[in-house]
């Protein structure tokens, strides 16, 4: 199961921002797709083929290419990155550890 089919699944804030994704080796990164977030389509509902992602805990070359402020890895987002990119970035640090409550397990 990719990033298209878990990210409706994900748990939210109560601000309906969805809640940033762990990976098994403790990497971690925002991952988003709404009217307003760099995600396509640009709309609340999906299926969506490319994501927003922001602030990941370390510098990740997989998705750098589209950094907003490459000078500052962990401080920025990275606009309508590819969910083939999203789902090769969660497979390199060991997939995605299931959050307590979350309904894509």
């Amino acid at each position: 199961m990719g990033i298209t089919e878990i990210h409706p699944t994900l748990p939210e804030h109560r601000t309906g921002i969805k809640k940033e994704i762990t990976c098994e080796d403790g990497f971690t990164m925002s991952v988003q797709a709404s009217r307003y977030h760099y995600s396509l389509p640009r709309e609340d509902e999906g299926p969506h083929h490319a994501f927003e992602i922001g602030f990941p805990s370390e510098s990740e070359e997989l998705i750098i290419r589209f950094a907003e402020d490459a000078s500052s890895p962990t401080e920025t987002v990275y606009g309508y990155v590819p969910a083939e990119v999203v789902d090769a970035v969660i497979a390199k640090h060991g997939g995605i550890k299931e959050p307590n409550g979350w309904a894509g397990s």
